[in-house]
């Protein structure tokens, strides 16, 4: 009997098994061998094997590593910044969504425009010379910065990014606090815990794993930022706003670099690997 629901669970998994090997499989072994040869746009379908000199090239460019830095920043920043108002605006917004439902929509419509129009939008509403918010600001304040020059473009892209993306956050942490048994926390209240105490002893630990998925989903989404960033800013004045996707794309497209520009992208997937694998880690320890 056991034999025969392995079998069957084989089969039903051989779809996606056969999805991944054919979507991504292939495509991921193709970018294994081009990261490992000497290629071109005329050599596509005969790269030479030469080694890991593409490798070499990337690990030692420091605009490769500029660009790791900004990336990781990004990730960090708006994941953490995310989450924290997501959870906020979960725990703050309960009672009112509970009366009113219907008020969730709206709350999900950042979610609903691509990044790419997102950073073309505020692209528009904060240039220098055109945009709205600069013209205002100077006409009621006499002064207004420069919100996508070298010293403010970082801080501009980590609130719009934020602006964007924390109804994701929201979303997953509204529907964790609402499934909180509700005589858990009746317990809580008639041994005299405070809202507080509820919160921190109760509440939060058993979000933990949602708080950790969120977190994790959010940071790899944005270290691979690409869109929204290249349509605000592109790779920004003196590369201060290269993320490794833009790198990887310059390097590919502009400098025709294929080589490195693979490599650089195997390095990307191995870091988002790895993340995930901690990721599985973490449940899989905190199960046990």
């Amino acid at each position: 009997m056991a034999l025969v629901k392995r079998a069957e669970g084989r089969l039903y998994l051989a779809p996606l098994v056969g999805f991944l090997l054919l979507f991504l499989g292939f495509p991921a072994l193709l970018n294994l061998l081009y990261s490992v040869s000497t290629v071109s746009f005329e050599t596509l379908r005969s790269p030479e094997i030469s080694g890991f000199g593409n490798y070499v090239a990337a690990l030692t460019d420091g605009a490769f590593w500029q660009s790791v830095w900004f990336s990781f920043r990004f990730g960090i920043i708006t994941a953490i910044s995310e989450c924290l108002l997501g959870l906020f605006l979960a725990i703050f917004l309960k009672p009112l969504l509970s009366a009113r439902p219907v008020l969730m929509a709206p709350l999900m419509l950042p979610l609903m425009v691509a990044p790419a129009m997102v950073g073309l939008m505020y692209r528009l509403v904060l240039h220098e010379f055109a945009g709205p918010v600069p013209y205002y600001l100077f006409e009621w304040f006499g002064d207004s910065p420069a919100f996508l020059d070298y010293n403010n473009a970082f801080r501009t892209l980590v609130v719009v990014e934020v602006l964007q993306w924390t109804p994701f956050a929201f979303l997953l942490f509204y529907v964790a606090y609402i499934a909180i048994p509700e005589d858990v926390r009746e317990a809580a209240a008639l041994d005299g815990a405070t809202g507080f105490q509820r919160l921190w002893r109760i509440e939060l630990p058993l979000m933990l794993p949602t708080l950790t998925v969120a977190f994790f989903i959010r940071f790899i989404d944005g270290f691979r930022v690409f869109d929204n960033i290249y349509a605000l800013t592109g790779s920004g004045a003196g590369g201060s706003t290269t993320s490794l996707s833009i790198y990887i794309y310059q390097a590919f497209f502009k400098e025709g670099a294929i080589g490195k520009a693979v490599a650089a992208s195997v390095v990307l997937f191995i870091t988002s690997l790895l993340v995930l694998y901690g990721l599985n880690w973490l449940g899989t320890r905190r199960k046990k």
